[in-house]
């Protein structure tokens, strides 16, 4: 599909749910047409214990909690890309807190609308959210975010590799993003990845791990770490409504699948290297469970570095 048509589906699905008044939390975030209710499957995950919650701003269309890694401090300036309804700005505001700043911006203009709505409901003086494209930030300044966080929202991005540059240029130096997202392991069948409704799902507009990884190193970022990572199942049901029998079962018969993952990686100075640890520059002692996937270093050099 052309970039433009992708985007128009997008504005208009979402823009469905912003204008809904029930919470859809199911695949593709649409109407029945989309999926069914019999076939909802969530990617959500659950946020109603976290600190600075707000129910009204919870859509549902997320896959991970991103602000749950993040590293945000007191007074940090913090970025959501596809803030929707404010979910994950509000969190993020009441880790800021009031010395902070945090800016949503999302392209679908009846989620920014409904994001203002509960801002003016909760007051907060030090949140702003822009009408806008990832790949295009020209309202956000470069150097302007210590913390850049997305939740299930840079798959819907026709063109991954200039939203990426994007991220890296409103990061300060030294800053960082934490950003949870639907990748696929394998093929995915060719009906999948044409259904319009379905990338609006966060299905056919899913990149392959892999690739999804490189394009985030080519951007510059350094000390790339998954964080998270978990399996969505579809049922058959729902693949059957793009896909044939004979593909479903040879879709099956491979290790092919969708997974959500928490992506984590900082912005350093060209050359410069992770914190040194007692292990050694690069090293990956701080927390040995995550799977590291990029080296911080560009050259190798340095006292053990990479």
């Amino acid at each position: 599909m052309k970039k433009e048509v992708i985007k128009t589906e997008i504005r208009k699905a979402y823009g469905n749910i912003a204008k809904s008044e029930s919470t859809p939390g199911g695949c593709c975030g649409t109407d029945a047409d989309c999926c069914g209710s019999e076939n909802t499957v969530s990617m959500a995950e659950e946020y109603s214990a976290v600190n600075g919650y707000v129910k009204e701003a919870d859509m549902s269309l997320g896959c991970g909690l991103p602000t749950e890694i993040a590293n945000i401090n007191l007074g940090d300036t913090v970025v959501d890309l596809g803030s929707g309804a404010g979910n994950d700005v509000f969190i993020a505001r009441s880790i800021v807190g009031d010395t902070g700043k945090v800016i949503g911006l999302d392209m679908t203009p009846e989620m920014v609308i409904k994001a203002l709505q509960n801002n003016q409901k909760l007051g907060y003086t030090n949140v702003e959210f822009i009408l806008g494209e990832i790949e295009n930030m020209n309202s956000i300044s470069s150097s302007t975010a210590d913390v850049v966080i997305s939740n299930c929202v840079m798959n819907l991005v026709p063109d991954k590799e200039k939203a990426f540059k994007e991220v890296h240029r409103i990061l300060k130096t030294g800053g960082h993003f934490s950003i949870s997202d639907i990748v696929h392991v394998g093929t995915l069948p060719d009906g999948l990845l044409e259904a319009a409704e379905m990338y609006s799902g966060c299905v056919a507009g899913a990149s392959e791990k892999g690739a999804y990884l490189g394009i985030i190193k080519q951007a510059g970022f350094k000390s790339i770490q998954i964080k998270k990572e978990r399996k969505i199942e579809l049922p058959d049901d729902l693949l059957l409504k793009y896909i044939s029998v004979e593909e479903l079962n040879l879709y099956k018969q491979t290790n092919a699948g969708l997974y959500s993952l928490t992506v984590y990686a900082d912005k350093l100075e060209e050359g410069d290297c992770c914190e040194t640890t007692e292990g050694g520059c690069c090293s990956t002692a701080e927390s040995k469970s995550d799977e590291v996937v990029s080296s911080c270093c560009g050259s190798g050099s340095g006292s053990g570095c990479c």
